[in-house]
């Protein structure tokens, strides 16, 4: 089943359910996924894109969560947080940063990284890899760090 016949399924069993914040989050999921096919005009979206749009929607949440607790505005910050797990469901299981790591040192490796001046390679082929299982910020740092 492709994900916008599953989110619409779950909108369904969510407004029976009568679970609004879940509502709020896959009618977002599902305005993001009409809104990518119709930049592509009638092109049916593939699964790497599904999964970034996903990644942009659940990284929007989590920022808008942190100003808002910087704010002091917890009334505001939980339901962003809610929805970034709800739309977390849909992702991938995300790896841990020892799996990320591994990966990223075999890649350097096979890369024959050496310096800085690497990162642009080592990050494309490490993102290839790793797509939509890890944060891009955590894919960065350790890239840094083992290229420092």
């Amino acid at each position: 089943m492709d994900l916008e016949s599953k989110i619409n399924a779950d909108i369904k069993q969510a407004m029976l359910a009568r679970e609004k914040e879940k509502l709020e989050a896959l009618r977002a999921v599902k305005s993001a996924i009409l809104l990518a096919k119709t930049e592509k005009v009638g092109a049916e979206l593939d699964s790497e894109t599904e999964l970034r749009l996903l990644q942009k929607l659940v990284k929007q949440r989590r920022d808008s969560a942190v100003i808002y607790h910087q704010q002091n505005r917890a009334d505001m910050a939980d339901p962003e947080e809610y929805q970034a797990s709800v739309i977390e469901a849909y992702l991938p299981e995300q790896m841990s940063e020892e799996k990320v790591r591994e990966l990223i040192s075999a890649v350097v490796t096979q890369l024959g990284a050496t310096s800085v001046k690497d990162m642009g390679k080592v990050m494309a082929e490490a993102s290839k890899q790793i797509a939509g299982r890890a944060d891009g910020k955590l894919i960065a740092s350790v890239v840094k760090e083992k290229l420092s």
